[in-house]
């Protein structure tokens, strides 16, 4: 009976505690006063939270790109992963990894303020190195949150057509709850990479992209490549995407959401910092688009879709580190390189491991180069005006901080790595990571789901109640029978 009522007035206490008013939201209307919020924490706050919002329209960018890359019969997949995991991600950020990742005080390991955003007192305190921002910690939490969610996208996009629905919410739960919270934390939340190493990371290059990207790479380990990948000869063989057209939608979206997720990092929008930043990110973009391409033309002598949109991407996730770090002729040749980068890193990895949207070197590869480019490219003002680090090699002839830039990465990638490779192993143990051979042959639309992306193109006409005429010349058309087959489509 005691333990009854125990448990009861435990569950009570923890229940009430939730929905008393926040302290921290109270706190910031006490000190207002009478006289309302300073405009400063309103015109701050508010440009947080549209920054935080096109980020967010980053994964309708995901979303785009993953579908473009695969074929039709895994097209429906996707939506409900995106959905699933950034629901999961936004509980369990707002619960612990936002408090794990900022809630410490500078040079931490492990934050120890801030869950489920109450109870932390003075921010500036609570959370000190988002304190140069007077922007309420509601939107900055929000806008540190979508970036979790973007990096957790990151990990599932080379996992395509051959995954269970169920190792996405299982690995998500890990990742957001703990991996990114304290990697990231380390990187650019005030954490001892940041604080005592003075390693430089102005959006996340390492802290978003690079953490995305090596739990990609453990997934892979485990996972295996998708049936008909490679020949009997070892191989690899394309297996086309199956619209380009939205890919390239995909980029462009992933490319505006950008402009949330550099110039946002300043958390300010009266100190005239992220107009600079936008240009910075807008330049190497672009520098990353035409040595992409040129790099393929020269590879394969054609202008490759799928390299052109990579090059922005591999461009972007390059400059994120430096955005707010270095000046614009320098972004641009942070852009040109990673645009080389992605297309031969591309090339290499294929021959080993099937990664379908070329993450691996988008995300990583680009990653680990941004980072260390802030060794060569800081300039000293900004380096000084951020509070981190030194100038780069070009500007003060030492290899100083290019050093503090590579510990970083090799800490940041064994980190993840190990939690990663851990993790999926748990899970291919007890779970299992593969759908079963003939699950997918048939698609992990019909097979995981129920349904189809594109029901007009696999289910049976007499069955195609309210879709109209079926396409001429198809065998529903013709009235013949089904369109969907269990044969591989064969990889070219």
């Amino acid at each position: 009976m005691r333990r009854s009522l125990t448990a009861r007035a435990l569950m009570f206490g923890a229940f009430a505690a939730l929905i008393l008013p926040a302290t921290a939201s109270a706190d910031v209307y006490d000190r207002a006063g009478s006289q309302g919020l300073l405009q400063s924490v309103g015109i701050n706050s508010m440009w947080v939270i549209v920054a935080g919002v096109l980020v967010m329209f980053m994964q309708a960018g995901f979303a785009f790109l993953e579908i473009g890359f695969s074929r039709g019969k895994n097209a429906g997949t996707i939506i409900a992963k995106i959905l699933v995991n950034f629901s999961i991600a936004a509980i369990l950020y707002w619960a612990v990894g936002f408090a794990f990742a900022f809630g410490g005080d500078t040079g931490h390991v492990l934050g120890t303020h801030g869950f489920f955003l109450r109870a932390y007192g003075d921010p500036s305190t609570a959370f000190p190195i988002m304190g140069f921002s007077d922007a309420t910690i509601e939107s900055k939490f929000f806008f540190q949150f979508v970036f979790c969610a973007v990096s957790l996208a990151i990990v599932w996009g080379t996992t395509l057509e051959r995954v269970k629905f169920g190792v996405y919410i299982l690995y998500a739960i890990v990742f957001s709850a703990v991996i990114y919270p304290i990697a990231s934390g380390w990187v650019f939340g005030g954490g001892w990479l940041q604080v005592n190493v003075g390693m430089q990371d102005f959006a996340g290059s390492t802290a978003v992209h690079l953490i995305g990207a090596t739990g990609a790479l453990a997934a892979l380990l485990h996972l295996g490549p998708r049936k008909g990948k490679y020949g009997p000869d070892g191989k690899p063989r394309a297996i086309p995407g199956h619209n380009m057209p939205l890919f390239g939608l995909g980029i462009f979206i992933l490319w505006l959401g950008w402009f949330g997720f550099n110039p946002g990092s300043t958390l300010n929008a009266l100190d005239g910092r992220f107009p600079e930043v936008v240009i910075t990110t807008n330049i190497a973009a672009a520098g990353g688009v035409l040595t992409a391409v040129a790099t393929a033309y020269w590879r394969t002598k054609a202008i490759d879709i799928g390299m052109a949109g990579n090059g922005a991407i591999a461009a972007l996730v390059a400059i994120t580190a430096g955005s707010g770090y270095v000046v614009p002729w320098a972004a641009l040749v942070i852009g040109m390189i990673a645009g080389v980068i992605v297309v031969l890193g591309v090339y290499a990895i294929d021959k080993y491991i099937d990664d379908p949207v070329g993450a691996l070197s988008a995300h990583g590869l680009a990653g680990i180069w941004g980072t260390l480019a802030c060794g060569i490219f800081t300039h000293p003002d900004l380096a000084a005006f951020n509070a981190v680090g030194k100038g780069g090699l070009i500007y003060t002839g030492s290899f100083e901080q290019l050093g503090r830039q590579a510990l970083g990465v090799v800490v940041v990638f064994a980190f993840v790595f190990v939690l990663s490779y851990v993790a999926f192993g748990i899970i291919k143990a007890t779970y299992g990571m593969r759908v079963s051979e003939e699950e997918e042959l048939a698609g992990l639309d019909i097979s995981e789901h129920g349904m189809y992306g594109y029901p007009e193109q696999f289910i049976p006409a007499p069955e195609l109640v309210g879709y109209g005429a079926a396409p001429q010349g198809t065998a529903a058309a013709s009235g013949i029978g089904p369109i969907t087959s269990h044969t591989e489509v064969p990889a070219t």
